[in-house]
């Protein structure tokens, strides 16, 4: 059993069918993060975002969640709508996808996290300036909260309309007890040392202007996954989906594409060939990927 009731979540859905894709949003964010993936890839997979437990439209949890019961209460999700999916986290979102892939690999397709970190209990510097966040909250209020983090979640030179977007977004997501159990989750977490316990195949992506947890710590994440993708996304910050979105969308969909074919169990390839092959358009090699 989760620590908290599933129908107590909001979840923005689309798409009939296809395979499941779940979207996990970013600690100060919610389900309306994922507007330009579900405009992308919405007519191939059947996609679900959730606004977190304590965020945006879902119900205040009664009592405080580790991140295993974020990880776990994603399984349930995932279990209600046929039991397997891929897994799209941003940043926080990320965190809980790869602990999701630990606890029920059996549950996970393959994961997809952008901007994302090994956790903040990697440094003790971190983890308290996580905590200090929640006494941040309450002292400011959502609105004059979100105003002084939303514009770093972009590049310096992003678009007005975009930045507008984000900290309006961040202000009607964000609020207690909520936001400080997602931050406390986040202060406790360090993955470094169950990464190689991942078994599904994982596409890492990072703004190369991030300035919240920055390639670094998305290196740290590609470094220590068995099957893993790492691509910069240029001209992005620590929201690239958002920000980039056509350039993360093509990355996102050559993965799930690739993810999906089922391989052939012909030992001659040779043999699964297309009589008129048709050449497939990759996405624009600017960023970079190893």
């Amino acid at each position: 059993m989760t620590a908290y009731d599933p129908a107590g979540l909001h979840l923005e859905e689309a798409g009939d069918g296809g395979p499941l894709l779940l979207c996990l949003h970013g600690i100060g964010s919610s389900s309306a993060a994922f507007a330009p993936q579900f405009a992308a890839l919405g007519g191939t997979y059947r996609m679900v975002a959730w606004d977190a437990p304590g965020y945006g439209r879902s119900a205040d949890p009664e009592a405080p969640l580790t991140m295993d019961d974020f990880a776990d209460l994603a399984a349930e999700v995932i279990r209600a709508r046929g039991g397997r999916a891929h897994v799209l986290g941003v940043s926080w979102g990320g965190v809980i996808a790869l602990r999701l892939g630990v606890r029920h690999p059996g549950l996970v397709a393959s994961l997809m996290v952008v901007g994302s970190t090994p956790g903040s209990g990697t440094d003790p510097d971190k983890a308290a300036a996580m905590r200090a966040r929640a006494g941040e909250l309450a002292r400011l209020g959502p609105e004059a909260f979100a105003a002084a983090r939303g514009p770093r979640l972009l590049t310096e030179g992003a678009p007005a309309e975009l930045v507008e977007r984000v900290t309006a977004t961040m202000a009607a997501s964000v609020r207690l007890p909520g936001y400080g159990h997602a931050a406390e989750a986040m202060a406790t977490t360090d993955l470094r040392g169950e990464l190689h316990r991942v078994t599904a195949p994982t596409l890492v992506l990072c703004g190369d202007q991030d300035r919240i947890t920055g390639p670094d710590a998305s290196q740290a994440l590609a470094g220590g996954l068995h099957k893993t993708a790492y691509v910069i996304v240029k001209d992005a910050g620590h929201l690239a989906n958002q920000e980039q979105p056509e350039h993360v969308n093509a990355w996102l969909a050559s993965h799930l594409h690739i993810a999906t074919d089922p391989m052939p169990t012909d030992p001659d390839p040779m043999n699964h060939l297309p009589a008129d092959p048709v050449p497939t358009r990759h996405p624009e090699p600017s960023r970079r990927k190893g």
